[in-house]
């Protein structure tokens, strides 16, 4: 639908006493100004109206020229709002009509059914745009809520430029592919174009994070066929560098359009994108593949979508985003091609299983054809052991460490990982007679990280969430301790502890760091409990290397030794193992008709493929990077 034609229904839906100043699209919304904020909503009836008419997001707002002063509408919100909310900031966007308020609580700042927001609105004329404040102090979130106000006016025009693409007519096209460009019989750097005559988008522009080999680690952009400012968005199915690490590449050469995420995915993004940008010159000895401008421009222009909300990302492109239960805010992308032309879901990567921070991925759509699967534990063989008792064994193997007096080192995702094994470790510490009493230290982007956890509780279970909402946070237990300024050789030299560090791979970062002080001491251990790419440092000592050659600080080669415990630990995987995916299988809902399997090593997404086309009796199979695949 044009936007003209936008502009016609709601003159016709509106009453004259609204006073409507203004329509225009904005992004994924249609927003319409009006004067008389009041006569809108004494008609409940008129948003329900305008969404139907309209089959968009409707956002309304109070023209600018009737809005209070800020100094008298913050008075005002004050006074309104509970002080149990919580209230930690209030500030002013004047270029979108709205005040945002970040609050401890921020329920209490809703009110029931939005009669708070309703009442800020009224009495002030600013549109209310409720934050929770995180109830860990975090950098990212402030930086990126701050950036939101400077940036303003640059966003606005470029929201308007968004929504006057998308708001036209529906082209006809009549065919559908899918050209893989990463993470086709491999993990890393995960990326395929989807393409119609008419529109061009982008599922992940990750990179492999283990290498810095260019024909190894980055998406195979060049063999797109058009320029990249062709393209029409980016979607994103979560905040892991081999799904969105190679993204501000994108803006560093030509593209500026949308990207698509969760909110959380957004903030994971900037913290784990700049933090690549020291590891890729420090650790694989590469000149990063952009800049921190890119970077900035990239978060510039994010559009956060949520859960089960149906969006155009094209004209004639419907996107909707489902839970996938790898990492916070991971989603399955479920792409609605024209008037019933094709639809097609990317699972990333996801978890079909019991895991202590979120539900298990999605299983129902609207209608599915094509599925692309992650097959990162897709062998035959690959079964995780029961999750109770691989708890209990990583326990029992950090006791055993602390009697020798001796500490275990656990390399973690700074993301997703590390928050698991903190909600499991602080199960054992809260209860009686466990035993489990020792320190966790957490070190680099983990506190971070569950900062980020803390201001999206929404996406977490729900007995998470309601410890978060009542400031009993997991993750701010008497037992974790924060390493940042603690000098680690005073963490290994003194008391048995534990110490969760990035990277999980062992490819840089903390962890790294930490294995050098404590690796030639026999009364440590060293406990995997993630995922080991075959490239990586991890990978080589969890299948026996014992003599590591490092780099001195003078340059020159020098052998760590691996005198301590090394041991694995499974079950404490965000991705699902065979029997999960094949459970997926059975339980999505409606069949598709085709499955291709990505994102797993070489053999296990041939394996994946073959139990899957045997046990639905549809074409299951594994494609190679490059293949282009037509799907309607």
């Amino acid at each position: 639908m044009h936007y003209k034609e936008i502009e016609k229904i709601v003159e016709e839906i509106m009453p004259a006493e609204c006073e409507v100043t203004k329509v225009e699209p904005e992004g994924l919304n249609i927003v319409i100004y009006v004067k008389n904020i009041k006569a809108f909503y004494d008609n409940d009836q008129l948003i329900k109206q305008l969404a139907g008419s309209l089959r968009k997001k409707v956002s309304v707002r109070v023209d600018p020229s009737m809005l209070s002063d800020p100094d008298e509408a913050k008075k005002k919100i004050k006074e309104t709002v509970s002080e149990d909310a919580g209230i930690s900031n209030i500030f002013f966007v004047p270029e979108f009509s709205e005040v945002n308020i970040e609050a401890l609580k921020p329920g209490l700042v809703i009110g029931k059914g939005g009669s708070v927001l309703k009442e800020i609105m009224i009495s002030t004329g600013w549109s209310p745009v409720v934050l929770r404040s995180p109830t860990i102090p975090s950098s990212t979130l402030k930086g990126v809520r701050k950036a939101a106000v400077a940036d303003a006016e640059e966003r606005k025009k470029f929201l308007v430029s968004v929504g006057k693409k998308i708001c036209q007519p529906a082209p006809q096209s009549d065919w559908v592919r899918a050209v893989l460009l990463g993470a086709s019989r491999e993990v890393g750097r995960s990326c395929v174009l989807i393409q119609t005559p008419n529109s061009k988008v982008l599922i992940d522009v990750g990179i492999n994070p283990v290498t810095g080999e260019p024909s190894k680690a980055y998406p195979y952009l060049n063999m797109l066929g058009f320029p990249l400012e062709d393209l029409d968005a980016v979607l994103v199915t979560h905040g892991h560098m081999d799904h969105m690490g190679f993204i501000p590449y994108l803006y560093a050469y030509g593209y500026d359009g949308p990207v698509y995420c969760t909110s959380p995915t957004r903030d994971l993004m900037g913290l784990l994108q700049k933090d690549y940008l020291n590891l890729a010159k420090k650790t694989l000895g590469v000149e990063p593949p952009y800049t921190k401008k890119d970077i900035q421009t990239e978060l510039r222009r994010v559009i956060p979508v949520e859960y089960g909300e149906v969006v155009d990302i094209t004209p004639e492109i419907k996107m909707t985003m489902y839970n996938a239960g790898h990492i916070i805010g991971s989603a399955m992308i479920h792409l609605h091609i024209g008037e019933g032309l094709h639809n097609f879901v990317h699972t990333g990567d996801m978890k079909f299983g019991y895991t202590k921070l979120f539900e298990p991925a999605n299983t129902n759509f609207p209608r599915v054809e094509t599925l692309f699967i992650e097959s990162t534990y897709g062998g035959r063989n690959d079964v995780t052991p029961n999750r109770r008792q691989m708890e209990d064994k990583l326990v029992n193997i950090i006791k055993e460490t602390a009697k020798k007096g001796g500490k275990t080192l656990i390399p973690v995702f700074a993301v997703g990982r590390s928050q698991e094994i903190m909600l499991a470790l602080e199960d054992y510490y809260r209860r009686e007679n466990s035993g489990f009493d020792l320190p966790v230290y957490i070190d680099g982007m983990v506190l971070e990280a569950s900062a980020i956890h803390t201001a999206y509780p929404e996406y977490l279970r729900d007995n998470v969430e309601r410890r978060i909402l009542s400031n009993n946070s997991p993750f701010e237990s008497p037992m974790i301790k924060v390493a940042k300024g603690t000098d680690k050789k005073e963490i290994t030299d003194g008391e048995p502890c534990v110490i969760l560090a990035p990277s999980g791979m062992l490819t840089g970062g903390p962890s790294v760091e930490y294995l050098d002080l404590m690796a030639g001491d026999e009364k440590n251990t060293l406990v995997f409990v993630g995922y080991q790419s075959p490239l990586s440092l991890g990978h080589k000592i969890q299948k026996g290397m014992k003599e590591i050659p490092t780099t001195g600080d003078d340059g020159r080669t020098q052998i760590m030794n691996i005198n301590m415990r090394v041991e694995t630990v499974e079950g404490f995987s965000g991705h699902s193992d065979r029997h999960q995916l094949m459970a997926f299988m059975k339980n999505i809902r409606p069949t598709p008709e085709r499955v291709f399997t990505v994102h797993g090593d070489w053999g296990k997404t041939e394996d994946l493929a073959k139990g899957i086309g045997s046990m639905l009796r549809r074409e299951s199979r594994a494609p190679l990077n490059l293949e282009a695949i037509r799907l309607k």
